[in-house]
């Protein structure tokens, strides 16, 4: 049999199927589901892909449903509802990102449900350096200083945080209370729980990060004081000893 034989079959074949408005609405869904799938290897962003997921999801449950198809009506009406659901999450810790970003607030303060407080009297030493770092530190009341370059934090400051992210997790500086002070600690474990989990406190402590590393460039450089994004105030201008860092 020749092709143009085998292609008139096809066409008297196909002429004498008659499509229901329900067969269509089925096989288009079909399609567009298999389309969606298809395009979605191709994209390579998270909220786009998903939503491509419901599109596929949708066309494929409306081919199960009419055609009518079990297993592509089942597998579809399971994964709606999940790919529904990682869209809500993934616009959500966007939203979060973004209003974290935008906030830029480095007080700290809404850390406080989850550190302990410790009371400290005039005088006492918090943490020498050299002294292994297992804590994150934020000032709720009182005057405390780092002995090494003479600078006094203010009330809501966190410190502490460099050396526990850093190699050795070694303190650089001591803290010692110039009077009697409220300290409140989160430990190491909790502050890498809430790092990977709450992106709020994740861009909190990477702006934190990056503001003491750049002051200390600038105090190496002998730059004028840069503002403290905590205090809202410049920062004291005293030297650095070599390999110093404000982050305690």
């Amino acid at each position: 049999m020749s092709l143009s034989e085998i292609g008139t079959l096809v066409s008297t074949q196909l002429g004498t199927l008659t499509f229901s408005p329900t067969q269509l609405l089925a096989y288009a869904g079909g399609a567009a589901g298999v389309l969606l799938v298809v395009a979605g290897a191709f994209v390579r962003t998270m909220i786009p892909l998903r939503w491509l997921a419901v599109g596929s999801n949708v066309g494929l449950l409306v081919f199960g449903a009419l055609h009518p198809s079990l297993p592509t009506l089942v597998v579809s009406a399971l994964l709606l509802p999940i790919n529904l659901y990682r869209v809500r999450e993934v616009i959500r810790l966007t939203r979060q990102v973004a209003a974290a970003e935008r906030a830029g607030d480095l007080s700290g303060v809404w850390l406080r449900p989850y550190m302990k407080p410790r009371k400290l009297r005039a005088g006492q030493v918090l943490f020498r350096r050299g002294d292994e770092a297992d804590m994150l530190y934020l000032l709720a009341d009182g005057r405390l200083e780092l002995v090494e370059i003479g600078r006094e934090l203010p009330p809501g400051r966190i410190f502490g945080e460099i050396a526990l992210f850093s190699p050795d997790h070694r303190r650089t500086h001591t803290a010692r209370c110039i009077s009697a002070c409220t300290v409140l600690s989160l430990d190491e474990g909790t502050v890498k729980q809430l790092y990977y989990q709450d992106p709020a406190f994740s861009f909190h402590l990477i702006r934190l990060v990056a503001a003491r590393l750049s002051e200390d460039v600038r105090r190496a450089h002998g730059a004028p004081p840069p503002v403290d994004p905590e205090a809202d105030r410049p920062l004291p201008a005293e030297p650095a000893p070599l390999g110093g860092s404000a982050g305690p």
